[in-house]
């Protein structure tokens, strides 16, 4: 008599359509090779990597924030992914710098699809580095740009979404940030990059009129003066006299 197939085992589902790793032979030969930390560490730099490169960047503190360690044990564990070859890195200035890390052909598990230099990359990095000078510089951000962010910034420019549209929603983004800041006094920074993303869709909508944009950098200069006078006083009155929100944005 044949055996015949579970029923469950023929409608076998990911509950999770996206965000997967292949972890096969060399996600196995990793676990064999690295000490248990530094195994932790490798697989969170292979989640976050891009699919296509092996590649990202990321700072001490996010990685110790991300495996629960001290930034001097995950400066150990980059150590040990070196030297027993499981990734590149190329290291930041200091420890609260970005390093750039690419997990070596013997353990990544994809076809890598663009060579570094290959147009579409450099095209590509070109993008997320515009993204991330201007949302690092603005004054009114962490001023640091995560791994998610740059995820978010690739996964704009996958659905076609113009680099001057967002650095256009940015701009205006900054602004109601800083009046916000200045009607009440209080200071939230914007966090993510993600912060932008209804924005981005008005701006889409109604794109922005001949010289509006220059119009928007000036005042976000203007702003950011402001505020900064305005925080080294230590006041204690909120508001931005004869510069409503509502004036400066529409």
């Amino acid at each position: 008599m044949s055996s015949q197939p579970c029923p469950n085992m023929l409608n076998l589902r990911l509950k999770e359509p996206t965000g997967w790793f292949a972890a096969g032979t060399s996600f196995r030969r990793a676990l064999q090779t690295l000490s248990d930390g530094a195994f932790k560490l490798f697989a969170h730099l292979c989640l976050e990597a891009d699919r296509r490169t092996g590649r990202l960047e990321a700072s001490q503190a996010e990685l110790a924030k991300a495996i629960g360690k001290s930034r001097r044990i995950v400066g150990k564990y980059i150590e040990e992914l070196q030297a027993k070859q499981a990734c590149s890195v190329s290291s930041a200035k200091n420890q609260y710098g970005r390093t750039s890390f690419e997990i070596s052909n013997d353990y990544w598990p994809y076809c890598r699809t663009m060579p570094a230099n290959d147009k579409q990359t450099q095209a590509d990095d070109s993008y997320v580095e515009a993204i991330k000078i201007r949302f690092t510089h603005f004054g009114c951000t962490v001023g640091n740009f995560s791994v998610q962010d740059a995820h978010f910034a690739r996964a704009l420019q996958r659905r076609g979404v113009s680099l001057e549209t967002v650095q256009d929603a940015m701009l205006m983004g900054a602004v109601r940030k800083f009046v916000s800041w200045l009607n009440s006094g209080q200071s939230q920074p914007i966090t993510t990059l993600a912060y932008f993303a209804a924005v981005i869709a008005e701006i889409q909508e109604r794109p922005f009129p001949a010289g509006y944009r220059e119009y928007l950098e000036r005042k976000v200069a203007q702003l950011a003066k402001a505020w900064a006078q305005k925080s080294m006083k230590q006041s204690t009155n909120g508001g931005c006299q004869g510069m409503p929100g509502s004036q400066i944005v529409q």
